[in-house]
C-alpha cells in the first residue's frame, strides 16, 4: 500500500528548534503584557484570559498577574491551548510588522513541490496553534508554502504523545493508517504514530539526537516514494 500522505512534524523537523526558542519564544514574552492591554475586550482573547485563569486556578488574578503566568508558561514550554492561541495572534502580528521571518529548512521548501507532484497529501502536526502554522509556512523563507498544505493540526486534534491524536487525524483525512508517513524528530511522538498504525520516519538533523530503531532520514530529500 503506497503513501498517499505525509503528516510532518515543525520544530526540529521543518523547522529550525532554535528559530522558535530564540526568536519567536522572547518576542511573545515580551509583546504579552501591551497584547493583552490593547487586545482584552476582543472575544477571543478575552477567552484565552478566562482559560489562563481557569488552567491556574487563580480565579481573580488580575491582568498582570495573567501575564506573569503566561510568561511562566512560555519559560517551561507549557503546551497550554490558550498559550498557543494567543502566541498565534502575538506572532501574527509580529510577521506583519516585518519583524521576522518564518524560518523553514530549505530541504523542506524544495521537497514540497516534489511531494505535490507525487500526488501525495501534505498536513503539519504541532503543538503550535494551526494558526501560529499557518503564518510560519505563510511567512517562510521559501515564500508563501502554504498552498502546498492540505491541512493542519494542532493539540486541539490532541497530545503528540498520545496514540489518540494520531487515529483522530486518521479519521479526519480518511485514509487507511498504512497509507500515512509521519516524520519527527521526537521517539515518543514516532512511538504513539506507530502505535495508531501510522508509518513512521525520524529526522534526524542533529548529531547529538536521541534516536531510536525507525527508519531516519537528515532532510527532505532524503525521502523517496
Amino acid at each position: 500500500m503506497g503513501i498517499r500522505a505525509i503528516v510532518v512534524d515543525t520544530a526540529g523537523t521543518t523547522t529550525d528548534l532554535n528559530f522558535i526558542q530564540d526568536t519567536l519564544f522572547p518576542y511573545s514574552s515580551k509583546a504579552l503584557a501591551d497584547f493583552l492591554e490593547d487586545n482584552q475586550t476582543n472575544v477571543l482573547v478575552d477567552n484565552c484570559i478566562s482559560d489562563v485563569k481557569d488552567i491556574a486556578l487563580e480565579p481573580d488574578a488580575s491582568l498582570e498577574r495573567v501575564v506573569e503566568i503566561l510568561q511562566q508558561w512560555i519559560a517551561e514550554d507549557r503546551k497550554a491551548t490558550p498559550l498557543k492561541t494567543l502566541q498565534g495572534l502575538i506572532w501574527k502580528q509580529g510577521y506583519a510588522q516585518g519583524e521576522f521571518k518564518g524560518h523553514i529548512y530549505p530541504d523542506f521548501i524544495d521537497s514540497v513541490k516534489e511531494i505535490k507532484a507525487q500526488n501525495v497529501r501534505l498536513y503539519s502536526f504541532s503543538s503550535g496553534s494551526v494558526d501560529a502554522q499557518k503564518l510560519l509556512f505563510s511567512h517562510s523563507d521559501g515564500g508563501d508554502l502554504t498552498e502546498y498544505f492540505d491541512g493542519h493540526f494542532d493539540t486541539r486534534t490532541g497530545n503528540k504523545l498520545f496514540k489518540q491524536a494520531y487515529l483522530n487525524i486518521i479519521n479526519t483525512i480518511s485514509l487507511a493508517p498504512k497509507q500515512v508517513l509521519f516524520i519527527s524528530d521526537v521517539l515518543e511522538e514516532l512511538k504513539a504514530a506507530e502505535q495508531a498504525g501510522m508509518r513512521v520516519m525520524q529526522m534526524v538533523r542533529e548529531t547529538t539526537q536521541r534516536t531510536g530503531d525507525y527508519p531516519q532520514i537528515t532532510n527532505f530529500k532524503e525521502l523517496s516514494f
